[in-house]
Parts: C-alpha cells; sequence; structure tokens
C-alpha cells in the first residue's frame, strides 16, 4: 500500500480532529479511499472520517488493508510537517510498520509500530433526526466558549426557527439565539423543534479543527445523540456525541 499526498496540511488537521477524541484505532484503506470509524474509550462520542480516492495524488490500496496505530503518537509525528510538505504513507507489512514520510526542504522518514485492534464494524447511529443545522463555525465555537463560563453541559437546539445553545447552573444562565441569515446561520430545517444536553468539552473537542469560516452541519433530535459534520480539505470528518439524559 502506498498514498502520497501533495500537501500534508489537511491530513495533519484530520488526525488532530480525530486524536483529540480517539486513542488508538484502525484505518481502512480500499478502492474508495481511507477511512476511520471508531468510539472515543467511554464510548459517547464516535468519529467518522473519509478522504476519497481522488483527493490523492498517488494512491495504491492492493486489497482492502487495515491500519492499528496509535493516534496521539501519530499526531505527533504529523506535527512535524510542514504544510506544503508532499506526505507519503507506505506500509511495510514484513516489519508492521507504517512509513510516515515528508517530502519538502528536506526529506524525512518516521516509521511508526501497528498495533493489533480488532473491532467489530461500527454501524452509525440510525436516527431520524427533527432538524438540520449548517452554520459557521466560528458562531458556534463562540457561543460554545460563553456557555463555559456558566456550565460544564450546554444544551442546543431549534426553537421558533432559530439555532439555540442555553447553559445553567448556580453561576446563572446563558441563553443564545442565532437568526437565520445568509451570512452566519446558512440553513435551518426544522420538521419539529428539539432540544438537548451535551458534555461542552466534548464539543468543544470536535470543533477544534474547524477553521472559522468552515461551514459546520449539525443534526438534532430531542434527548438523541447529535451528529456534527464538516470538511477538512477534501476530508469529511462526522462526529456523534450522546445526550446527557435529565432525570
Amino acid at each position: 500500500m502506498k498514498l502520497v499526498l501533495e500537501k500534508a496540511a489537511d491530513f495533519q488537521k484530520s488526525i488532530e480532529a480525530i486524536a483529540v477524541l480517539i486513542d488508538e484505532a484502525e484505518f481502512l484503506v480500499d478502492e474508495n479511499g481511507l477511512a476511520l470509524k471508531a468510539t472515543d474509550p467511554s464510548q459517547i462520542s464516535m468519529v467518522d472520517f473519509f478522504l476519497e480516492k481522488a483527493a490523492f495524488k498517488e494512491f495504491n490500496a492492493g486489497d482492502k488493508v487495515k491500519i492499528g496505530l496509535d493516534l496521539d503518537y501519530l499526531r505527533q509525528v504529523m506535527s512535524r510537517a510542514k504544510a506544503d510538505d508532499q506526505l507519503t504513507l507506505e506500509l511495510d507489512e514484513s516489519k508492521s510498520r507504517l512509513n510516515v514520510r515528508f517530502k519538502g526542504a528536506s526529506s524525512r522518514r518516521f516509521n511508526l509500530p501497528l498495533i493489533d485492534i480488532s473491532t467489530a464494524e461500527l454501524p452509525n447511529p440510525k436516527i431520524e433526526f427533527d432538524a438540520e443545522v449548517k452554520m459557521l463555525a466560528s458562531v458556534l465555537q463562540d457561543a460554545l466558549k460563553d456557555a463555559s463560563l456558566i456550565s460544564s453541559h450546554v444544551s442546543l437546539g431549534v426553537a421558533d426557527n432559530r439555532f439555540v445553545v442555553k447553559a445553567d447552573s448556580s453561576k446563572g444562565n446563558l441563553d443564545s439565539v442565532t437568526e437565520k441569515d445568509k451570512k452566519n446561520l446558512l440553513e435551518l430545517n426544522v420538521k419539529k423543534e428539539a432540544m438537548s444536553m451535551f458534555p461542552l468539552d466534548y464539543l468543544q473537542d470536535m470543533l477544534k479543527a474547524a477553521q472559522s469560516g468552515t461551514a459546520v452541519e449539525l443534526q438534532l433530535k430531542g434527548n438523541a445523540p447529535i451528529q456534527v459534520s464538516y470538511k477538512i480539505g477534501k476530508a469529511q470528518i462526522k462526529y456523534f456525541l450522546a445526550p446527557r439524559i435529565e432525570s
């Protein structure tokens, strides 16, 4: 297996976006591209990542290949790439290693040991969402920063055709309302009003790799997992996060 990307930058950001929640996982390489699907250790969140074959300068996958890696270590290695470096990922099955090569002003190669991860295939949660929201990452990131002054949990939802973020604690409460416009809240499709509470730190981690002008899509349903998705270059990243059910 040999995969070559013209520039390392987007893959670097993608690994940051995955490793913020997942410690170790398996990449799957097949005729469609490079994919990863895994749950975090607490199993309240899930990451679904995909980078299509067309994004690669060279894509030689052969048969379907699974590559188990320590993602935090891969993140550290990828942090050494310059944005414009050409990135080559090459599997050395005889030594059970992944060769990661950066080619820029100099050529550097890291050999990462593969780890054995035997996990069952994860299906995405099957949810009939009640509302879809598409907004600039910066708007949601700011609302979550506001909420962090109040509580470690935050409620997200749609009401009266507006996107609402709420937080409550002994410190007080926050009500943040965003109206639909063409600049910040790009799309709002509501079948039914919905509101759910989530752990704030997970949502903030999910948005760390999103640049302020990135369009982020949220799929919501009352007291059900939220789906958060956006693009990093040609890569698609999708997260699911379980709600906190209030008794």
